[in-house]
């Protein structure tokens, strides 16, 4: 990748010295240059449909889930519209990961995001049928005999288990069970009752249920066994311009980001934006169903849609305050590098036992306002900039343990939506 990426800046922006130059026929330069555009568009196609072809593979989750459907094993509102009437298609693939597929739709004239999990090709065995057994395994729960009281006990055990012991969990409960009443005979079949225990062993999904009346969570249009339908953000990242992996060594940094300024929305719809995503922050940190961290707060993550209201487009790598501990606790380290869940959320090394401790030392706060740092401040407004800046520049280096920082967590978030919303809310962005 690097010696690629060195000959194209010699090419490109290097020229030969005049004495050589000129000893070359214009015929040769131009010869030359059509082999390395040739060259480096056939590696790039190479790599294009390496990628797609390792990534996207909806097809075969369409047929797992199909065949499911067709045995009696799962249920779900979108089975028929997706294996009988074939009303909901798998169109443009988004998929980043080979166990995570991702694909764009339209469903009931509403364009849809449909996700379906798939097992890490590497770990299987290489038969045909061994993606199938795997799939098998994933609904051998709750089993047959299982009456509605225990199922609404394990449903209960479950969320306690993850989310922590609340209140409000008999709630949740209630919205899952009728969730899975997709004939709504106030009943749930064992079909039904398999698909939402599969389901909810997704993360994603399982926030997206806890979640569902924030406004910033994108909206749950319909499943069917462990696949399931959101509302499409019309936006899926923050940044308009995303470079493939395979061509980010190609493209300098300078040039990613300066087409990503020209083709961002005006600075007070960016402002709208932030705003929303901080009220996301606010919505996780200590509601109904206990805390959330953001453990890879990516501007590819962050959405908005049509309005400029922000919708969170992939909740993959938020995970509950309970999970983090879980993960954390008694976990063997020698430096905090080993204390890391997901991407992010760490915690410090006690290097006398050689243990993790149990909370993660960055809010969600300090992440997102460096996420926001270089978004928020191209274009400000000249009379807000130091402000701004200052803001931001308090907020970043917020630290510390969360259970003693809340006063100030809770302040630094105020004083930055409060700086931005009194900059817009005369206009027309408000």
């Amino acid at each position: 990748m690097t010696s690629v990426r060195r000959l194209v800046h010699l090419v490109l922006f290097c020229p030969l010295s005049k004495g050589v130059q000129g000893r070359l026929p214009v015929k040769v330069k131009y010869l030359f240059l059509a082999w390395l555009a040739i060259l480096v568009g056939s590696w790039v196609t190479y790599m294009h449909y390496s990628t797609y072809s390792e990534l996207c593979r909806g097809h075969i989750c369409h047929a797992i889930i199909c065949d499911h459907y067709k045995r009696g094993i799962i249920s779900g509102s979108s089975c028929k519209p997706l294996c009988e009437k074939h009303t909901l298609k798998l169109q443009h693939c988004l998929s980043s990961s080979p166990t995570h597929q991702v694909y764009s739709g339209v469903w009931k004239e509403k364009s849809v995001v449909i996700k379906c999990g798939l097992e890490d090709g590497s770990r299987r065995d290489g038969s045909p049928d061994s993606m199938l057994r795997h799939e098998m395994a994933l609904f051998n729960k709750p089993s047959r005999g299982t009456s509605m009281d225990e199922f609404r006990e394990m449903l209960q055990n479950f969320l306690k288990g993850n989310l922590g012991d609340h209140s409000s969990l008999g709630t949740l409960v209630s919205r899952i069970m009728d969730l899975a009443d997709v004939n709504e005979d106030g009943k749930v079949s064992l079909a039904e009752a398999k698909s939402v225990w599969a389901l909810l062993q997704v993360n994603e999904f399982l926030l997206m249920m806890a979640l569902q009346e924030k406004e910033h969570t994108p909206n749950l249009l319909g499943f069917c066994g462990d696949l399931y339908v959101t509302e499409q953000v019309g936006h899926s990242t923050l940044y308009t311009l995303e470079i493939p992996h395979y061509l980010q060594p190609l493209v300098p940094t300078v040039i990613s980001t300066t087409i990503n300024h020209w083709l961002a929305p005006a600075w007070p719809r960016r402002a709208r934006i932030t705003i929303g995503l901080l009220e996301f922050v606010e919505e996780i940190f200590h509601g109904s169903y206990g805390s959330f961290f953001m453990c890879n707060a990516s501007p590819r993550h962050v959405g908005y849609n049509g309005k400029y209201d922000c919708k969170m487009a992939d909740l993959r790598h938020v995970a509950s305050e309970v999970a983090v501990r879980r993960f954390l606790k008694g976990r063997h380290c020698e430096t905090n590098t080993d204390c890391t869940y997901g991407k992010d959320c760490t915690a410090t090394c006690d290097k006398l036992v050689k243990q993790c401790n149990t909370e993660v030392v960055q809010p969600n706060l300090a992440k997102v306002c460096r996420l926001l740092q270089d978004y928020l401040l191209f274009g400000s407004p000249s009379d807000l900039r130091v402000d701004l800046e200052k803001q931001l520049r308090t907020c970043v280096t917020l630290s510390g343990l969360a259970s003693q920082m809340e006063v100030h967590h809770s302040l630094v978030l105020n004083n930055l939506k409060t700086l931005l919303w009194k900059k817009i809310s005369d206009t027309k962005y408000s």
